[in-house]
């Protein structure tokens, strides 16, 4: 029986075994490097599928080399509208090698940035001065909350109510224009009468 694993890169997942070659999405390795995968099934005597024993599973590759993809084409069309758009791309991709394929005896030590360790003179004036920054720290908290009652306090000008115009002013005038139409109408009966 042999002994693969199925990893998972760029949102999909390949079936991988010892000398296996694949394509995947884009990496951010250089060529040459080697590229530890993340493992989500191993095979081997037994099936390995829980966080904690896949930790143990150590899956290497190697960048052979960075290429592009087959053009696709992309084509969008409605019918009797007049809308046609041609389009394409191609996929980046980089074609990886698989070196390793094992499962460990034991769980991997996690890399950590070690910090060099302060001697212990220089701990203690360290905590002495903490009590000095809350002290320095409060009163600014307290000028900063004085100025923001100032803030609210500012409320917008009230504004005035327009004046009403008053329909008094337009009747008259409109009176005045129906007041000569009559006499012309009446100069024309008494030119008829003669």
């Amino acid at each position: 029986m042999n002994t693969y694993a199925v990893i998972e890169t760029g949102g999909k997942q390949y079936r991988v075994e010892k000398g296996t070659s694949l394509l995947v999405d884009r990496l951010s390795a250089k060529e040459g490097e080697k590229v530890a995968l993340r493992v989500v099934m191993f095979r081997d005597k037994e099936v390995v599928l829980g966080a904690k024993d896949l930790e143990k599973v150590k899956v290497e590759a190697t960048v052979a080399e960075h290429l592009r993809g087959e053009k696709i084409k992309v084509f969008k069309y409605k019918p009797k509208k007049g809308y046609r758009r041609r389009a394409g791309h191609r996929s980046e991709l980089t074609k990886l090698e698989v070196t390793e394929v094992k499962l460990l005896s034991r769980k991997p030590a996690a890399t950590k940035e070690e910090k060099p360790e302060k001697p212990a003179a220089e701990k203690k004036p360290a905590a002495k001065k903490e009590p000095a920054r809350k002290a320095e720290t409060k009163p600014a908290a307290k000028k900063e909350a004085a100025k923001k009652p100032a803030a609210k306090a500012k409320k917008p000008a009230a504004k005035k109510p327009a004046a009403k115009k008053t329909t008094a002013a337009k009747k008259p005038a409109a009176k005045a224009k129906k007041a000569p139409a009559k006499p012309a109408s009446s100069t024309k009966s008494a030119a008829k009468k003669d």
